[in-house]
C-alpha cells in the first residue's frame, strides 16, 4: 500500500490542486464555470483555507515528482514543476497587481504538464523494468520455491529442493525459469535471445 501511495502522490497532488481550485469558483474564476455545471457557483467548500489547501496540495505534486525522479531518473518533470510551483508563491504571496491570477493559472497547468511528463515516464521506466525474481515449480512434486535469477548466464539446471528432481529446459525454452518459472529469465524480458 506504502509503495501505491508514494507512485502516485504527484498525482494525487496535482488532482487535488485542481480539485481545490474547482471546489472554489470565488478564488478561481476560470474555473467558476466548471463549479455551476457541478451546482458549486456560489459555494467556497474550503472558506479562508482555500489557499493554503492549494499550496499544500503544490507542495505535495512536487514531492511526488521528486520522489518519482529518484526512481526513474529523469529530472525533466521536475524541472517543470518546481517553477511552476514556484510562479504559484509568487503569484500568492508577491504578485499584488490586478494580473496575479494568471501567474496562478500558468503554474497549475504547469503543475498538469509535469505530472503527465511524469506518467509517461513511469510508464516507460516500468515497460524497462526487468524483474530478478521469479518463483520456479516442480513439476514432479509441485514444491514451489522464489530464486533470484543471474543476469549475466542461463540457468539450464535446477535441482528441486524438496524432491531433488533435477530439472531441465522444456523443448524451445532457453532455462529453466522460462520452463518453470513465474517470470522469463531477464534476457527473454529484455527481449534479447537467452544465451
Amino acid at each position: 500500500m506504502t509503495f501505491k501511495i508514494s507512485k502516485n502522490i504527484d498525482k494525487f497532488g496535482t488532482a487535488g490542486l485542481f480539485l481545490t481550485a474547482i471546489f472554489s469558483p470565488c478564488c478561481f474564476p476560470l474555473f467558476a464555470f466548471a463549479a455551476s455545471a457541478l451546482g458549486l457557483g456560489s459555494a467556497e467548500l474550503f472558506g479562508g483555507w482555500t489557499m493554503w489547501i492549494f499550496q499544500a496540495m503544490v507542495l505535495v505534486s512536487i514531492l511526488g515528482l521528486y520522489i518519482s525522479y529518484r526512481k526513474h531518473g529523469c529530472l525533466y518533470p521536475l524541472l517543470v514543476a518546481v517553477p511552476s510551483g514556484l510562479l504559484i508563491f509568487y503569484a500568492y504571496h508577491f504578485n499584488d497587481n490586478d494580473n496575479w491570477i494568471y501567474f496562478l493559472y500558468a503554474g497549475m497547468f504547469g503543475m498538469l504538464a509535469a505530472t503527465i511528463w511524469n506518467f509517461q515516464r513511469n510508464r516507460l521506466h516500468k515497460a524497462n523494468e526487468i524483474v530478478l525474481r521469479s518463483i520456479i515449480k516442480c513439476p514432479e512434486c509441485g514444491h514451489s520455491k522464489e530464486e533470484i535469477m543471474p543476469t549475466n548466464a542461463c540457468t539450464f539446471f535446477y535441482e528441486c529442493k524438496n524432491c531433488k528432481t533435477r530439472l531441465k529446459p522444456k523443448q524451445g525454452d532457453c532455462c529453466v525459469f522460462c520452463s518453470y518459472g513465474t517470470v522469463k529469465c531477464p534476457p527473454m524480458q529484455g527481449g534479447e535471445n537467452c544465451c
